[in-house]
């Protein structure tokens, strides 16, 4: 049987060194023999300086970054505002001195100086001002900066009638958004922190007095008026340190509305992805009632542990970031279907780490049901499949790109079909994969690899970005009917 006929687009996704962003900026806290950290001493350097030496060194500054970032002044301001407990009466400093104190302790980091693989693609929530059969998508884009750190980018383009991919110039500039945190649901709180082992009768007294919804305030204030007598110290500070790590793995991230999508860098901000946020799978998902929201599950990589997280945002201006709860929200690749399935959430998964399994749960946010759907059975799958990205839905069912791992670590793509009604079944599957990296995309930083995170159909085609070796990404395209017909030959 000949393979289906994938042709490779133009276009083309390569790492760019130049796309900075700024992070505040803390040396270690080191206390030194007069008692005071080297956050102190830097400070008080500082603070020594005349006037004169301010201005200079600031307006020097200034014109060495000034041009790189959005919004540099308030930048500094944030900065500052970050260490300003350190210095006694810090309202009484000059404008100038505040914003090199800010500058001292602010870092540029280039997002994607390893990396820039492993995308997704989605609909835009935007789709005016095109011409007929034209079709406007985003592009997520795993972003891999200095120490293997990865964050969450975003593209912009349009698929034209006869299948052209477009892609919009990204901005020179980068951002992260501003981050807050949300109202916590008591329930799910409480559902996770069993799931951590640490509903005890500590956490049961500071969150007895909570509402239904809490603010990140209230927790603070249960937590400072808990009566710790008769708790033994090191539990208390266990459970209390674990309620906190929760706490702040949970929490909004919004981008001025102005900014170009490609300027909006999801960037790690929780404990749980203390070490990256990889593979976002983005899916344009309908409610019942015809609303729209996107989600995106994603892997979030902590100082001890794998964690699957999850995405939500109406627009890709204001994303909520959310822990998922429950026992089948464990390791990598979940991937959510477009709509409910028989009035519920359906995802699949491959929390056993090699099978691919459904999920289902009346809650986006817990997951305990599941079923094994596939086995790696194939010479070129054999050590692993998982999925690659939401499935799509079709005439002839649930179209599923997969990934499979064969011999010397080899990731090749593939595709399996499901039963619309009854996802569980498998009623098709690519005897070989569509596509392997070639050539030019056999080497990087973890060699022999194509992978994608979700695809999208336009009329009758399909189009699938990946990503290759970890080290750039490309878009490959092919009919859509040609695939279904592969898949339900007999």
């Amino acid at each position: 049987m000949n393979p289906v006929p994938f042709t490779r687009s133009p276009v083309r996704f390569a790492p760019d060194p130049d796309r900075v962003i700024t992070r505040p900026f803390l040396p270690g806290e080191e206390i030194f023999p007069d008692g005071r950290s080297r956050v102190e001493l830097i400070i008080k350097r500082i603070l020594d300086m005349p006037e004169s030496e301010v201005a200079s060194t600031l307006a020097a500054t200034q014109d060495q970054f000034t041009h790189r970032h959005t919004g540099f002044g308030s930048i500094l301001e944030r900065n500052f505002a970050v260490v300003a407990h350190h210095i006694d009466n810090p309202t009484d400093l000059s404008q100038e001195r505040r914003l090199l104190i800010g500058a001292y302790f602010t870092q540029e980091y280039s997002i994607e100086a390893a990396a820039l693989s492993n995308p997704s693609m989605v609909p835009a929530p935007d789709q005016s001002g095109l011409n007929p059969g034209e079709q406007r998508f985003i592009m997520s884009l795993r972003a891999i900066g200095e120490g293997h750190l990865s964050s969450i980018e975003f593209r912009s383009g349009v698929i034209a009638a006869r299948g052209q991919i477009m892609m919009d110039e990204p901005s020179r500039y980068a951002m992260t958004g501003n981050r807050t945190t949300p109202l916590y649901d008591k329930h799910a709180f409480s559902t996770k922190l069993e799931e951590l082992g640490r509903f005890d009768d500590i956490t049961r007294r500071c969150l007895e007095p909570l509402p239904s919804d809490f603010t990140f305030e209230q927790l603070e204030t249960a937590i400072v008026d808990l009566d710790q007598e008769g708790m033994d110290p090191a539990i208390a500070h266990q459970t209390i340190t674990t309620i906190h790590w929760l706490a702040s793995s949970n929490y909004a991230s919004t981008f001025p509305a102005d900014s170009d999508i490609s300027e909006r860098v999801i960037f790690p901000a929780g404990p749980t992805e203390s070490h990256g946020m990889e593979d976002a799978r983005f899916v344009r998902f309908t409610h019942d009632d015809g609303t729209v929201v996107y989600f995106a599950t994603y892997t979030a990589f902590g100082e001890t542990q794998i964690l699957p997280q999850l995405v939500e945002t109406p627009d890709f201006v204001s994303f909520r970031i959310a822990t998922l709860n429950g026992s089948a929200a464990q390791n990598k690749g979940i991937a959510l279907f477009p709509r409910k399935i028989d009035g519920r959430y359906a995802a699949l998964s491959r929390h056993d780490k090699e099978n691919n399994h459904l999920m289902l749960s009346d809650d986006v946010r817990f997951w305990d049901e599941t079923d094994k759907i596939q086995i790696p059975d194939r010479p070129w799958e054999l050590v692993q499949i998982g999925n690659c990205g939401s499935p799509l839905e079709t005439e002839a069912g649930w179209l599923v790109i997969t990934h499979g791992v064969g011999p010397m670590r080899r990731y090749t793509l593939g595709a399996i079909l499901l039963d619309e009604q009854d996802p569980c079944r498998v009623i098709g599957h690519l005897p070989e994969p569509f596509l392997a990296p070639n050539a030019d995309e056999r080497d990087g930083y973890v060699p022999n690899v194509v992978y994608s995170c979700g695809s999208m159909i336009h009329g009758n085609l399909l189009v699938v970005p990946y990503g290759f070796s970890d080290s750039g990404a490309g878009i490959a395209t092919a009919s859509l009917d040609d695939l279904l017909t592969r898949l339900t030959e007999k």
